[in-house]
């Protein structure tokens, strides 16, 4: 059988075909490689995780330019630099001492210092520079927080946190007026799957439980006492956001937190029982910027 067809159009890969010519081997091409992983090889006091967020911050320069992706690929013949700044951020930020003696730092935090590092590295002072944490505030809550100076100490006082033995008392400032002057609120607090990093009233939720009081009015804000008996993350700010009154500044719960320079939420009062058996109330004054937005 003999199969025919069109002359064939390309001579020169007829000759290739024929075995005539050979043809030329196309050049190894140099494989490359994602930045953070050529990070992670030559920087291994960090891990990867932290030297993405120094990638996306701009501390990386790649053969003398800054490089913001982690996924961007090179080969791993260019020149690294990491340039992570040591100066600390809001060191301006000092929290003012209450209380301190052998064992326990009672101090008063002003808003946006952090409770506590996030991740290896930290560019800023938190709390953790002055003590041992027992207990956390978040970054823009201000008032009240003891710190132990020992870890026997801190597992005495945390102790008493988790047994809920202790006593504390929020102010807050918050949108409009709540419907009664006075309440009790009994709802339980859930993650939102859809938000992660957000809490909801969930009646599958845990048991959260918070008491308030209007302590002053104004025309379009309130300010409230809170009293929270249970400690669920985001408590006081979940349920006043139930109620229709958020917190002033919460940029996580009111859609009109960019009005405000904060949230403005304070840690008023704590007791709790120091070593050696004594009973202690410990209590930081309100800011001077509630009495300016308590309108």
């Amino acid at each position: 059988m003999i199969i025919t067809g069109k002359k064939f159009s390309k001579p020169d890969m007829s000759r290739v075909i024929n075995g005539d010519t050979v043809l030329a081997e196309e050049p190894e091409q140099t494989p490359k490689f994602r930045l953070d992983l050529l990070l992670v090889k030559k920087y291994k006091s960090y891990n990867r995780a932290t030297l993405q967020k120094f990638v996306e911050a701009g501390y990386v320069k790649v053969d003398g330019k800054v490089v913001t992706k982690s996924n961007a690929k090179f080969e791993d013949s260019v020149k690294l630099e990491l340039n992570v700044p040591t100066e600390l951020k809001n060191s301006d930020l000092i929290p003012k001492t209450i209380y301190e003696d052998e064992n326990v730092l009672v101090l008063d935090k002003p808003a946006g210092l952090l409770s506590m590092a996030k991740g290896e590295y930290c560019p800023e002072k938190t709390l953790e520079d002055y003590g041992l944490l027992v207990h956390r505030l978040d970054r823009d809550t201000s008032g009240v927080v003891i710190l132990a100076k020992n870890p026997e100490v801190q597992s005495f006082l945390r102790k008493q946190f988790q047994d809920r033995t202790t006593h504390k008392t929020y102010y807050a400032v918050v949108e409009g007026h709540p419907k009664h002057d006075e309440a009790n609120i009994d709802l339980p607090i859930a993650r939102d799957l859809k938000h992660k990093t957000t809490f909801r009233v969930d009646a599958n939720g845990r048991p959260s439980e918070t008491y308030y009081k209007v302590v002053k009015s104004g025309e379009h804000t309130s300010l409230v006492e809170l009293k929270p008996k249970t400690g669920r993350t985001h408590q006081l700010r979940v349920h006043m956001k139930y109620l229709g009154t958020p917190i002033l500044g919460d940029q996580v719960y009111s859609e009109h937190a960019d009005r405000y320079p904060r949230l403005f939420l304070h840690a008023k009062s704590l007791e709790i029982t120091l070593p050696g058996g004594k009973r202690e109330t410990f209590v930081a004054e309100l800011p001077e910027d509630f009495n300016n937005v308590l309108r």
